[in-house]
Order: C-alpha cells, then sequence, then structure tokens
C-alpha cells in the first residue's frame, strides 16, 4: 500500500463527523443546504435538471423539494426561458438561512484553522476544490461554483 488513500479514506470519515463546523440547532437539514447552494449557484432549476444534477430519483427530489417549499426556501415558478416545466427559485427566506447557515459553517472552519497561515488555508481549499472536481469528473457531473 504505497499510496495514502487509507488515510484520506479514515480523515474523510472523521470530518463528517466533526459538528464543530454545524451548530447541533441548524436551520436547515444537509440536503436542503445543498438544494438551495446549487439553486443560488445555477439559477432556478426544474425537478429534472436537479436529478440530474444530484444523481437522485424525481421521487427523492420530490419528497426534497416539497420540504423546501413548506419550509418556505424556494418557490415554484414558470420557466424564466420559456419552457414547459416549472422550476424551483430560492425564496428571500432560502437565500437568508442558507447565508446563515454558511457563516455558521464559516465561523466554524475560522476556529478550526485559527493558528494556520493564509497560504496554508489556501493550499487546503486548492487541495479540497482538486479532489472534488475530480470526483465530478469521474461522475460527469461537474458542480458549478460562483
Amino acid at each position: 500500500m504505497g499510496r495514502h488513500s487509507h488515510e484520506v479514506e479514515y480523515e474523510q470519515m472523521l470530518l463528517s463527523r466533526h459538528e464543530v463546523l454545524r451548530h447541533r440547532s441548524s436551520s436547515l437539514d444537509r440536503s436542503a443546504y445543498i438544494l438551495l447552494s446549487r439553486i443560488r449557484v445555477q439559477g432556478p432549476m426544474s425537478i429534472g435538471e436537479l436529478s440530474e444534477a444530484f444523481a437522485l430519483d424525481t421521487s427523492t427530489l420530490n419528497r426534497q423539494t416539497a420540504a423546501a417549499m413548506r419550509a418556505g426556501l424556494v418557490e415554484r415558478i414558470p420557466d424564466p426561458e420559456g419552457g414547459m416545466a416549472r422550476k424551483f427559485r430560492i425564496t428571500l427566506r432560502g437565500a437568508r438561512m442558507l447565508d446563515e447557515e454558511r457563516d455558521t459553517i464559516i465561523s466554524g472552519l475560522d476556529r478550526v484553522m485559527a493558528d494556520w497561515s493564509d497560504e496554508d488555508i489556501a493550499a487546503f481549499a486548492s487541495y479540497l476544490r482538486r479532489f472534488n472536481t475530480d470526483i465530478e469528473r469521474l461522475a460527469g457531473r461537474p458542480w458549478p461554483r460562483p
């Protein structure tokens, strides 16, 4: 085992369990956070577009978007480009809650990396971006970045 992939796997598993990056009374669950993040970056999306983007079946996306609509996080609108499918757009409430959640996560990251140099943080971000974009390339599902 010359490669250190086993170490990466273990550290990634540990990373996913840390709540310092999210407070337990989080206003958004993980699926809503990711859904809102994607719609914010890409703009209004239909169920079919969301299904393709997340590689999830439409029934799963229907449940997630219905919950987001009940919470006032997204709204259904006619396709701005004149297509037949209605699209989901983030609401002002959804945008505010997404910003609050992101600020909480960033605050947690700032606490964790308080003793890191700007160069170390930039290098870490670069490696994470590379890791994610390679996963996206292999899956054939690139994630738009702002």
